[in-house]
């Protein structure tokens, strides 16, 4: 699944005008790109827990380890001591294992759901990590975008069908995966002035990669042809890379340039449902997951106009 809250902090908002335009296209591309890969994370998560003879324990193991590595490789070893400096450290372990508990909602609910409803389910974390920015970080909300928040849930809900037979108990572990990932979220910017974007998302992949490895090496099972180990590989990778171009584009371009190409991704899971297991979004999921998209542009768009109206007051 797709985590653009690890990403690093904007560094251009106050780069000229025409500066951030000329680079917004590339910076978009890069969203693109990311969210395709985070597809990539997910549909082959799916297919190792429907198809392959490995435990949960070590898929999820090998999610992280493999971003781990990655990262490693793209800073080097003699960055890792600077990067454990933190000024918050229980928060830093904290949203490590809120990370880790989403991923394992996440997966357990991939076994039962298609990628386009869980996609669509957590499109709800950029609205609730806004419904609770208040209480956590003295954020407040106006009625217009709480409004949007709340249409934006009845959106969820035209998509899951609550008290209908089509209901499928697996939604409440993705619900648990979008409310675990929003809390990361408001940890993340909670943790923004205290320490680099680096060392924020060097800690976030900690939980994963130390807290389960005893678990994953004890359940190891070896795979039975290349086939699955290549995809264990391609999942560390995708989650490498992914993350990877989320922070470069972001160093591109400002969050309000291309947070609404985020949402490419119901494309992305709903393709890559349909590649790998033929499954086609079915009209109630298409139509909340258009509810909760519009919602979240609008939210985005009353976001730019406060940001406006606040930078004309200074």
């Amino acid at each position: 699944m797709r985590r653009p809250a690890e990403r690093s902090a904007p560094t251009d908002y106050g780069a000229k005008p025409t500066a951030v335009a000329q680079s917004a296209p590339k910076a978009i591309a890069l969203i693109l790109l990311a969210v395709t890969f985070f597809a990539g994370i997910d549909a082959t998560a799916k297919y190792l827990v429907l198809y392959s003879n490995l435990p949960m324990t070590q898929i999820v193991w090998v999610r992280f380890l493999g971003q781990f590595l990655t990262i490693v490789l793209a800073i080097g070893l003699v960055s890792i001591p600077r990067l454990l400096r933190s000024s918050k450290p229980m928060v830093q372990i904290i949203r490590s294992a809120l990370l880790l508990s989403a991923t394992v909602f996440n997966f357990i609910a991939l076994k039962f759901l298609r990628l386009d409803q869980t996609t669509t389910i957590q499109f709800l974390a950029p609205l609730t990590v806004a419904l609770l920015a208040g209480p956590f970080l003295g954020e407040w909300v106006g009625w217009r975008r709480m409004v949007a928040i709340f249409v934006g849930f009845g959106g969820v809900l035209v998509a899951v069908r609550p008290g209908i037979a089509a209901f499928e108990p697996a939604f409440l572990l993705a619900f648990g995966c979008m409310m675990s990932y929003s809390l990361f979220t408001l940890l993340t910017r909670y943790l923004a002035p205290h320490d680099s974007s680096e060392t924020t998302l060097f800690y976030s992949l900690i939980a994963g990669t130390a807290l389960v490895a005893p678990f994953a090496l004890v359940d190891w099972v070896t795979p039975e042809d290349g086939f699955t180990v290549a995809l264990m590989i391609g999942m560390g990778l995708c989650g490498g890379i992914g993350h990877w171009l989320f922070i470069v584009a972001y160093r591109y371009a400002p969050a309000p340039a291309v947070t609404p190409f985020t949402y490419f991704s119901l494309v992305t899971y709903a393709t890559a449902g349909y590649l790998v297991f033929g499954h086609l979004p079915d009209g109630w999921t298409i139509a909340g997951a258009s509810i909760v998209i519009a919602s979240g542009l609008y939210l985005w768009w009353r976001e730019r106009v406060r940001a406006r109206e606040q930078s004309a007051a200074l």
